[in-house]
């Protein structure tokens, strides 16, 4: 594992002055390893794969074909928002995979968390070998992976996507320039590469994406549910002010109902379930104090414009105990 661990010596990149030691080091380190040869990223659009992108840019330009998998599990609008951003603004060598029935088709039935994570990510990796053998020349695979991720991948918190290699069937070597740093630091990588602030402070976002938010096994219509009452939280903290000020908020829906009353009849629906911490790297986390008002207002929107929804409740729970995901 001593590939994976990160030197003794390396200092916390907290200034602009070392993310830029940070970045001309790697540049120099990506254009060694990749030579002439293309490179594949998995382009998620969330902080840690848009710094590799950034990075990968500056070091061998098109040579790099970003891979946007839209696979049923991203938040509401992202998949428009990439294409947008890297494509439209960036000029970046972008394909757009459109595989929502193909990755929820497979998850059907699935309750398992650990499982579900491995499904979502051989996924992930056959689809980019599917498009590699349409490239040529391919011969890298670049992954955001950071510190976090191995750490709890090692001591059996998580199975990561990102984390314990390719199978031995493909022919591709890993790139991961940013796989010792921290959340943090990586933020601070991409404020001096030039991205813009909606991109680097963007809320840390699981590789699975919505998949670990829908417990238990992923029907559509709850995964439905978990879109929706995420994007009404996300709109609610941005219009009060949170945003940007909390490190990460999201919302989880249960695979199981409670009673309610819905237009004077029972009903028996889904509850819903926010998360709203504050952390530095991702090792620990504080909950978010959220005034009262604020809410009993996005309880109210959630139960009444959600459909299947009739409850609404907040985690007060810190990690440790709790992780910051529930998967």
């Amino acid at each position: 594992m001593s590939d994976n661990v990160r030197p003794e010596n390396m200092a916390r990149i907290n200034t602009p002055a070392l993310a830029k030691a940070f970045i001309d080091e790697q540049i120099a380190a990506l254009r060694a390893q990749i030579g002439d040869k293309k490179v594949l990223l998995a382009l998620s659009g969330g902080v840690d794969s848009s710094v590799v992108a950034a990075l990968l840019i500056r070091a061998v330009g098109k040579q790099l074909v970003c891979v946007h998998v839209n696979h049923g599990l991203l938040r509401k609008g992202e998949p428009e928002q990439v294409i947008e951003v890297f494509r439209k603004q960036m000029d970046a060598n972008l394909i757009y995979v459109d595989a929502v029935d193909r990755f929820l088709d497979k998850l059907v039935g699935v309750d398992d968390p650990e499982t579900k994570r491995k499904i979502i990510g051989k996924e992930f990796i056959d689809v980019f070998a599917e498009e590699a053998s349409k490239l040529d020349g391919i011969r890298f695979l670049a992954q955001g992976t950071i510190y976090p991720d191995i750490l709890e991948s090692d001591v059996g918190v998580k199975a990561h996507h990102n984390v314990g290699g390719l199978p031995e069937s493909l022919n591709f070597e890993l790139v991961e320039p940013v796989k010792f740093l921290y959340k943090d630091e990586v933020r601070c990588v991409g404020k001096e590469l030039g991205l813009p602030d909606g991109m680097v402070y963007r809320q840390p976002f699981p590789g699975p994406g919505l998949g670990v938010r829908c417990v238990g096994a992923i029907t559509r219509d709850r995964l439905e549910a978990v879109r929706e009452s995420d994007a009404i939280l996300r709109e609610e903290f941005a219009r009060n002010g949170l945003e940007g000020k909390v490190w990460q908020y999201f919302t989880i829906v249960p695979d199981f109902k409670s009673t309610g009353i819905r237009d004077g009849l029972r009903c028996f629906e889904w509850p819903v379930v926010i998360r709203a911490v504050n952390s530095i790297d991702a090792t620990s986390a504080t909950i978010e104090e959220i005034p009262y008002a604020l809410l009993n207002h996005i309880a109210d929107r959630i139960t009444k414009e959600v459909k299947g929804v009739n409850r609404c409740l907040y985690d007060l729970t810190p990690k440790p105990v709790g992780t910051i995901e529930w998967e």
